[in-house]
């Protein structure tokens, strides 16, 4: 069971159910691969809410380390997910809200 007060997030990927979560290292990680200088560059890139595959691929990666998923980006990418490119776009979505967002 996923610990959302942690930011985890749960998913079905490559056929398993995974946790995510974007750490301190995921995120220290998207900030390198993404080149952006900052905490506040990386969430202002997503504030528009236009992500490519690339992206996508890259945040659920990061994030899928940070949850203990010994996973690469490359094995990530030829991995079925939940919902396809739909349910991977709505998992990046709440990641980004729960790392990102507002406190309820």
């Amino acid at each position: 069971m996923v610990n959302k007060y942690r930011g985890e997030v749960e998913a079905v990927i490559g056929h398993e159910r995974r946790t995510l979560c974007l750490t301190l290292g995921a995120l220290a990680e998207l900030e390198a691969r993404l080149g952006a200088k900052d905490l506040i560059g990386l969430s202002e890139r997503f504030e528009n809410g236009r992500l490519c595959a690339r992206d996508l691929i890259a945040i659920l990666g990061a994030a899928l380390r940070g949850g203990g998923n010994a996973i690469s980006d490359e094995e990530l990418a030829s991995m079925h997910i939940e919902g396809g490119l739909r349910g991977a776009a709505q998992i990046v979505i709440e990641l980004l809200q729960q790392t990102f967002g507002e406190d309820e």
